[in-house]
Formats: structure tokens, sequence, C-alpha cells
């Protein structure tokens, strides 16, 4: 088939990537003159890696990222909020932490592997004829040519969206974050994903992700969040470095000492989410796919995973001769479940984590480091983790 890919994030490149090598013609349309990768740390999940085996990456993924077998969250005082580990779901489960940049060129290269004809600078306005074959609008105001599946894989902030799901809903999260992959002064390419909280406002979080490809001496890295509402960003900088660098000292001394070499406040960059709800993934010869489809706050650290799962599902859906809307029902069917799940439990989650109020803190404080030490939730907790949750429709 002739089919289009608006947008070479992680779904896009993906879905590029697979549906190439299946060996279809693949055309990838790119507003930026060159594709980038834009974002901080992920954690790889499981599901997530198992996507990359069936693209052969995982182990390339493995080398380039940090290997993590524990997340664990405390309060400034050291009381456990949060301690799931990877060794309490299947033998074997870990997850790795990984330099989106790192994902991003693995990913790029596979792509680059097949023959991908990339049409980039090139932002897409509007699709047109989706239930015949479709055509993009170019912002230019070009029309293209005519193809016989248009995927939207242009990310959370989709301009796309509510031309193939008029219903969607996608309303900005109050909260967002400050981030940064600095080096790593421990040097670690494995351990945990730390996290330290103080009531609901505060979350501040440590990741290690090895390979940091923005680092002159090439020194493992390590991703750096700071919870913030959105409109506390201005204040944020206003209040300057050092006052931040004060601040985060009193709370966690660690995370101080990763932050404390920085002397631009530009070394950060701020991050808001959507809580994006769409009833149907796809109209006519039109698909949604990754963010753009069930774009969630990143409480469960299950975008990437989603994303690289729904870019193999598709791909195994187009491989036999049914009508294209046959297999993008088929697709949805199949991706729905796990989506749905990791959306209502990311909207459950994130007031528990990042909201203003004092009594969901101090019930999370209370509640939830017991529930890591019962049995069934535990492993109900860490089936969800590793990214094997999923509703029964």
């Amino acid at each position: 088939m002739k089919i289009a890919i608006i947008g070479s994030g992680i779904s896009g490149l993906a879905s590029a990537a697979l549906l190439a090598r299946d060996g279809h013609a693949v055309s990838v349309f790119e507003r930026f003159d060159t594709p980038r990768p834009l974002g901080a740390g992920l954690l790889l999940q499981p599901s997530g890696l198992e996507a990359l085996d069936a693209m052969d990456l995982r182990q390339e993924a493995e080398a380039r990222g940090a290997h993590i077998s524990r997340l664990i969250g405390r309060t400034p005082k050291g009381r456990t909020v949060l301690d799931l580990r990877y060794a309490d779901g299947r033998p074997g489960d870990k997850g790795v932490g990984i330099h989106r940049a790192s994902l991003f060129n693995l990913l790029h290269a596979a792509a680059l592997k097949t023959d991908i004809a990339w049409r980039t600078g090139l932002g897409v306005r509007a699709l047109h004829d989706l239930d015949d074959r479709p055509r993009l609008e170019l912002e230019t105001g070009e029309m293209s040519e005519p193809y016989d599946l248009v995927i939207a894989a242009d990310g959370t902030h989709s301009s796309l969206r509510r031309q193939i799901c008029p219903q969607a809903r996608d309303p900005v999260y109050p909260w967002g974050a400050m981030w940064a992959i600095l080096p790593d002064p421990d040097e670690r390419r494995d351990g945990m994903l730390d996290q330290v909280y103080r009531g609901c406002s505060v979350m501040i979080g440590l990741l290690p992700v090895g390979d940091n490809p923005a680092d002159p001496e090439g020194r493992p890295g390590v991703s750096f969040f700071w919870s913030l509402r959105g409109d506390a960003f201005p204040a944020w900088r206003s209040d300057g470095l050092e006052a931040f660098k004060a601040r985060l000292r009193a709370l966690w001394p660690r995370a101080a000492d990763v932050i404390d070499p920085i002397s631009d406040a530009d070394t950060f960059s701020e991050a808001r989410y959507r809580d994006c709800v769409c009833p149907s993934w796809r109209r006519g010869k039109a698909v949604l796919i990754g963010d753009a489809a069930h774009g969630m706050s990143p409480q469960l650290g299950q975008g990437a995973n989603l994303a690289l799962c729904d870019a193999l599902s598709l791909a195994r859906q187009l491989k036999d001769d049914a009508p294209v809307v046959h297999a993008l029902g088929r697709f949805e069917a199949e991706r729905k479940p796990a989506a749905r799940y990791y959306s209502l439990m990311s909207r459950a989650l994130t007031p528990v984590f990042q909201s203003g109020s004092r009594i969901i803190g101090v019930l999370r404080d209370a509640l939830m480091g017991l529930g890591c030490r019962l049995p069934g939730i535990r492993n109900w907790m860490g089936w969800t983790l590793v990214g094997r949750g999923r509703l029964p429709w």
C-alpha cells in the first residue's frame, strides 16, 4: 500500500520502519527540517522491550540504556511511600531507562535502512477524502497525492486528532514538570527510578538513562524532573536557579548534587501533558496511533511503551489482504483495552502525585506503602508497572 505517516516521533518512526520493511510504500511527513527527538528520559517497560525485540532493536536499546530493577518513592524524611520491584512480576522482567534521543536514534536508523520517502519541513494542516483515497493539505497550501492509508502519529498535541475523531477531548493537565538530562555523578548504568514526594505538590525524580548523546565526555546520564504547576513556570524562572538549588538541597541532597554544576536555568525544559480521550481512533482510511490517540500524564511511564506496541500491532494487522478499514478496526480492538486501562490509571493517579490536596497526600503516604507490602495489591501494582495491564473491553 501507499502509506503516509504524519510525525516522526516514537510511534511514527516505529510504524515507518515496520511498514516499509513489510514492503509498503511509506512517506513520512515531518514539520521540522530534520527529524529530531523531543523530551526527556524514558522508562522502557517489558511490554515496550518486547515490541523492540520484534524489531530486532531490543539488544541495542538495553546496551544504550540503564537497567532498572526497582521503583521507589519516599518522603524527604525517608518514609517509604512506594516500593515496587520488577522481580515481583515475571522472572527476568526489568525496565530500561533510556535517553529519548537514544531511542529515537535507534528507530531513525532502522527507518533509514528501508526505502522511505522523507518529506521534512512540511507540516500537515488538514486531511481530505478519508473514506476514499486520503490526501494531505500541507501548511504550504499544497495538496498531496492520494494515499491508501494515513497514520496520524503527531503526538500528544496532535493538530489532526479532531479531524479523525471529532468527539475527542484533550484538556491540558494543570500540572507539568521541569526536566533535564544531566551527567550522573554516580555514573550508574543500572539501579532504580528514585523519587521523593512532599505531599502532592512536590515530586522529584531521578532516572538513570545510560548513554547521554548530548554529553561531550560520554558520561552516563540521569533524567531529573521536578513537578510544577503549569502557571508556576514563570515564577520558577524568576526566583532564580540558586533559590531552586537551595530548596532542592533541603528536600533531597542527592538530587541537589546532580544539578549543582548547572549555571544556566535554560538547561531545564518545560513539559506539559494532555489527557486525551478519543472514542474512536479511526475514520475511513486514517488512524491515530501513539500519544495522538491516547496521550496521558506520565505517572505510569507508559507513553513510549504504548506507542511501540501500537506500531507493532498496526503493522501486523496490515499484513493480510483484508480491506484497510477492517485492519484498522482489528488494530483498534486489539490496542484499546491496554490504552484505556493506562489512561484510567494515569487519570486516577495524577492528583495523588500532582495536586494541591493535603488530604490526598496524607492518605497516599499512609496507605500506598502498606499496599506495596500486601501480596495481592503488590502483584497488581507490579503487573501495571510492567505494561501488561488491560481492561476486558
